[in-house]
């Protein structure tokens, strides 16, 4: 029969590697048949072969086993490389993928699947190692960010890597967070983080601002503001936790101010303004925002609404913090009442900084 010939080949041995490094990196029987250019049940035969050999007793196992004699690498594909390039390719497209949001409720996704992260202070350790951006961070580091002037009174840390470590695992592949000498940290290139994709996008947004390119800035503008969920870390104690919530509110702020400066100038009002009247709803007391939004109704046709807004947040801010417009609002509105056909606030303004 076709199998008995294929698996009694002189290169059966190095066959079965390659079939355990593929199933390793995720790839169905079919898949690898089809790569290795041989039928489907010698796949099967030789997958049966290796598990009753190594004592494994199911595929899973199998995929924890090339983890662990090094055929895969954690995040990084084959460690070997496989009888043809279709089999890294797919290899790597295949590989188990984790997807950590902190921008709104802590989420993990593995291979697109929500994962279960235990109660918040567990879940508060896992959003630490992901703010620290691949740095080790030893257990004193993780107790003052995590619990802060309140510590423990058990060794808590370690159980909490357990934890995490099972529950990101979720039964296949290998742990995402090791330990070295420093401290512990999540394996470089086996998570992607929402909130290193939000930077990167920053300093996109800045190189674009520079090169005097606003279709670009808005559109990487929209791209960064679409991977907010609502608050970051919502609902996650600790000091860290609390610093980072406040940090990225203002940098999603910034942004979406950066953004509609642009729309602005673009001539993009309709665009605007509904964004602006919702930012500025959910933020009264921020006075850019509304002489942004002044600005906006102004060149659309819209003067009355303008100087509505003004005397709105004039109102709010006495009635909130006992304080006079600043001068921003109070420029916006003479601007308007002036007619001035440039309209107020044309230049960038203090508060739309979104680059590093």
């Amino acid at each position: 029969m076709p199998t008995t010939a294929a698996t009694d080949r002189p290169d059966a041995t190095a066959l079965g590697r390659q079939v355990l490094s593929a199933v390793g990196c995720g790839l169905g029987d079919d898949e690898i048949a089809d790569a290795l250019a041989v039928p489907e049940d010698t796949v099967a035969e030789l997958l049966a072969r290796i598990l009753v050999k190594l004592g494994l007793r199911d595929r899973a196992a199998a995929i924890v086993h090339a983890f662990d004699c090094g055929l895969v690498a954690p995040g990084r594909g084959p460690r070997a490389r496989p009888a043809s390039r279709t089999v890294a390719v797919r290899a790597a497209e295949s590989a188990p993928r984790m997807g950590i949001s902190l921008l709104g409720p802590l989420q993990v996704r593995r291979d697109g699947r929500l994962l279960r992260l235990g109660h918040l202070r567990q879940q508060a350790v896992l959003a630490v190692l992901a703010l620290g951006a691949g740095r080790p961070l030893g257990q004193q580091e993780l107790l003052d960010d995590v619990w802060g002037m309140e510590p423990p009174v058990a060794n808590v840390v370690p159980v909490y890597i357990y934890r995490l470590r099972k529950a990101l695992c979720d039964g296949a592949g290998p742990a995402v967070i090791e330990r070295g000498p420093r401290g512990y940290q999540l394996v470089p290139g086996a998570v992607d983080v929402d909130v290193a994709r939000l930077e990167e996008l920053v300093t996109g947004i800045g190189k674009a601002d520079r090169a005097g390119e606003p279709l670009e800035t808005v559109r990487l503008c929209t791209r960064a503001l679409d991977l907010f969920r609502g608050e970051p870390l919502a609902g996650l104690p600790g000091p860290l936790a609390e610093l980072e919530r406040l940090r990225l509110v203002e940098r999603r702020i910034a942004l979406v101010q950066r953004k509609l400066e642009w729309q602005l100038r673009l001539g993009q009002e309709a665009e605007a303004i509904a964004e602006l009247f919702a930012l500025s709803a959910a933020h009264p007391l921020n006075e850019p925002l509304a002489a942004m939004l002044m600005r906006a109704l102004y060149r659309g046709g819209r003067q009355a609404d303008a100087l509505l807004v003004f005397e709105r947040a004039r109102r709010r801010l006495a009635d909130d913090l006992g304080v006079p417009p600043s001068g921003v609002l109070q420029r916006a509105r003479r601007m308007i009442l002036r007619g001035d056909e440039a309209g107020p606030g044309l230049g960038p303004s203090a508060g739309t900084a979104a680059g590093p």
